[in-house]
């Protein structure tokens, strides 16, 4: 069983020679105050050339840096369980999973088990790795496709960040009701929640700006498929801007889509690019369409 979270190693260059360690931890390894006082207070450790260090210590031109992260506890209420998972990328900090339709990202109060949360854990559990599960995006429990997980909360800030900076990006492919009038277009509506319902959200002035672009790549007689990128990641919302413009996703009862050819919302996220968040490497990952989905078109 490891003892850290992770261990995270740097190379200094000569842009830091003679600069305190604290200065090149916060400004080149994006490890914030707080984050820095976790290691420090909770069991981690910072080594400098393979000899334990305080951040006040200065660094020169070729020096290693290493960042032990402490091992971070679960939730008592987090089961981990076993199932194998589909993933599709993995290294010291990400982890990618292709989702199937029918799993929560998270357990809920309906769904309190057998949630890709706890299946994360399971495999961590398998792994020895001492975390806890960082989903960087979500999808509907019916959503299939891709789904990016920090394996440490450094990761997990450093992405949400990289998020919030425009360059996590996601793209859907969704069989919508009918023909939209536009080969492409931009869906940009407010969307807040629905005051009649613990569930659903619906477009409301009172809401949150929302904007789904997309644009349509076959008309089938079921309906269309399209291609879809989010700019903003609001529950539902690629659901609830197809309803809004009159073609509801197939399979998508709570908003208005026929459920005779398909038992649950035909949306998957095919592909993701994003911007690693210690190597700055842009990584580009795409997977196919479920059958389900495939077989609708064919």
């Amino acid at each position: 069983m490891n003892r850290y979270a992770a261990t995270l190693s740097w190379r200094v260059d000569e842009k830091w020679d003679q600069e305190l360690l604290r200065l090149f931890l916060r400004e080149h390894c994006h490890i914030s105050k707080r984050g820095l006082a976790d290691i420090k207070f909770n069991g981690g450790a910072i080594a400098l050339n393979g000899e334990e260090v305080t951040v006040r210590k200065l660094i020169k031109t070729g020096d290693e840096v290493t960042v032990c992260l402490p091992a971070e506890e679960v939730s008592s209420s987090l089961l981990a369980e076993d199932k194998d998972l589909d993933i599709v990328f993995e290294d010291d900090h990400l982890l990618l999973i292709n989702k199937e339709a029918g799993i929560s990202t998270i357990p809920s109060r309906e769904h309190p088990v057998h949630s890709l949360a706890n299946f994360v854990l399971g495999y961590y559990r398998k792994k020895g790795l001492q975390t806890t599960f960082h989903a960087v995006n979500r999808l509907d429990r019916d959503t299939s496709g891709l789904l990016i997980i920090a394996k440490h909360r450094l990761a997990h800030d450093r992405l949400s960040k990289l998020q919030q900076e425009g360059c996590v990006n996601r793209y859907y492919k969704a069989l919508v009701t009918g023909k939209p009038l536009q080969e492409k277009g931009t869906i940009d509506a407010p969307i807040d929640r629905d005051p009649n319902s613990i569930i659903s959200r619906q477009v409301r002035e009172s809401g949150k700006r929302a904007v789904t672009h997309f644009s349509i790549i076959k008309v089938t007689n079921q309906g269309s498929l399209v291609d879809i990128k989010l700019e903003t990641g609001r529950t539902h919302q690629i659901r609830v801007h197809f309803s809004y413009i009159g073609h509801p996703l197939l399979g998508d009862d709570l908003y208005g889509g026929r459920r005779d050819v398909i038992d649950r919302h035909a949306l998957h996220c095919y592909k993701v690019k994003f911007q690693h968040p210690f190597t700055n490497e842009w990584i580009c990952i795409t997977t196919d369409l479920p059958m389900d989905m495939r077989s609708l078109i064919n």
